[in-house]
């Protein structure tokens, strides 16, 4: 077999560290490679038509790695190498972690079924609930669960349950009230949550599957009856053993669905999580993997989630990304990481600040006077020609910009600065990765930003063919 060859691509001010990088990652992945670097300064510039017109593969090479704010379609250079060709990282500090992640390529399979929860949505209005439901759809929800009102008899749940189903959203209806559970099967409810002994005689004549809970609190009592009874009429189940709180015997529900998957092996199982990510002072993210993890070694393949508290709004988001996590972790026997950037959201997967002798070499080298901006743990760097000022103060760091006497600072500009600063400093604050211009990294929370660079571009001049620096652009 041909040995793997990758020709990377870069600009002069990133060649060095790239070296550096790359030497060391090459014999690890492994691969053999090739360094181009081209004649433009900051490689954030580079466009492909541009890199296509200077670049020389070797005749070894069998792929090329463009930077990753290199812009346009990749075919253009494609075309040019007869090579396959992708974008890198656009930090190339992190391509260990996305060769890491170039293995996981078949990653996305998931076997946990999600029920998301309308809470009280007899106190909404029919479009109201359709318009939740469909957004949960969209976030990875797989049915759609109506909360019913407790001690409130809902005596129109058919017509919010036609409705949903005239969406073509699967609906399972969250009630012990058969005059509730009646109506909304006949109009198309496919699933019952919940039935114990209060209702279990009428189970049998509504045709669809149910979810079978203790007839008491904190125990197993009656489960075991309820499935017998209903099994025996050809009922399907599921059986939920109930999510405690913290503080009121959560880690003995847990030893409870451990005993009801020990006693039935084959039977189909739910856990509500909500008693969890709902009722704990944690971000739900991290307890949301944590509950499917578990769910996916025990064989629990339905989750019954809500996200009404501030702290879990994105659950069933979170459950989405987490059960494709946990099913390629457990079935591949393998660590959950490395895997989902997108659920790392106050953090990020990896930190890597720049170095301050790159910061210092940067100065030296650099010939224009736009300002570059880079956080590291002691301090903001802003950077420009034959400039480096540091400070923990962004105010302060101003200030000493100011008295520099800089001739390219309007108002305009100042103020993006100062945005750009803000962002340095709540990266410091979490010890995040800071890209000058661009949106700080949220995971799948992160809100995309228009950069400054892209708003330059229409009053970019250019030329012999090469594209000019805008002020306050970043280096690669």
């Amino acid at each position: 077999m041909t040995r793997r060859h990758i020709h990377f691509v870069t600009g002069r001010l990133a060649a060095q560290a790239l070296e550096e990088v790359v030497a060391q990652l090459a014999p690890k992945v492994p691969f053999d490679y090739s360094i181009q670097v081209l004649n433009i300064t900051v490689a954030a510039l580079m466009t492909t038509p541009w890199v296509a017109r200077r670049i020389a593969p070797p005749k070894q090479a069998t792929e090329v790695l463009l930077p990753g704010y290199c812009q346009g379609e990749l075919k253009v250079v494609e075309e040019a190498t007869g090579l396959p060709v992708a974008r890198g990282p656009k930090d190339l500090r992190q391509l260990p972690e996305f060769f890491g992640r170039q293995a996981s390529e078949d990653y996305g399979s998931w076997d946990i079924q999600i029920l998301a929860e309308i809470n009280y949505a007899p106190r909404l209005s029919v479009q109201e609930v359709v318009q939740q439901a469909r957004q949960l759809a969209r976030q990875g929800a797989d049915l759609i669960d109506l909360g019913t009102d407790p001690g409130q008899l809902w005596t129109d749940v058919d017509r919010y349950v036609r409705a949903l189903r005239d969406q073509g959203l699967r609906v399972s209806i969250d009630s012990f009230d058969p005059r509730e559970i009646e109506p909304a099967v006949r109009a198309g409810a496919e699933l019952v949550l919940s039935v114990n002994k209060t209702n279990l005689a009428a189970a049998p004549d509504w045709g669809v599957e149910v979810v079978v809970v203790p007839d008491e609190p904190g125990s197993l009592a009656g489960l075991e009856r309820s499935l017998e009874y209903l099994s025996a009429r050809g009922v399907p189940v599921r059986l939920d053993p109930i999510l405690e709180p913290i503080g009121f015997g959560f880690a003995d529900s847990l030893r409870r669905y451990w005993e009801v998957r020990r006693r039935w092996p084959e039977v189909e199982m739910l856990m509500g999580i909500g008693n969890l990510t709902e009722l704990t002072d944690a971000d739900s993210a991290g307890v949301n993997v944590l509950l499917l993890g578990f769910c996916q070694e025990l064989g629990i393949r339905s989750v019954l989630t809500t996200q009404v508290i501030p702290w879990a709004q994105s659950s069933v988001r979170e459950c989405h990304l987490a059960r494709r996590l946990v099913h390629y972790a457990v079935t591949r026997r393998t660590l959950p990481k490395r895997l989902e950037p997108q659920l790392v959201l106050l953090r990020d997967t990896s930190y890597v600040p720049p170095e301050p002798e790159h910061l210092e070499q940067l100065a030296r080298q650099l010939r224009d006077p736009n300002y570059r901006i880079f956080a590291r743990p002691e301090g903001i760097h802003l950077v420009s020609a034959g400039l480096h000022l540091v400070d923990d103060d962004p105010f302060v760091l101003f200030e000493k910009l100011l008295a520099t006497g800089p001739k390219n600072l309007d108002p305009s500009h100042a103020f993006y600065l100062g945005y750009e600063m803000a962002k340095a400093q709540t990266a410091r604050t979490l010890g995040k990765n800071y890209h000058q211009d661009e949106s700080l990294d949220w995971g799948f929370l992160t809100r995309p930003e228009v950069s400054h660079q892209e708003r330059k571009k229409r009053q970019r001049p250019m030329a012999n063919g090469k594209p000019q620096a805008a002020g306050g652009e970043p280096p690669t």
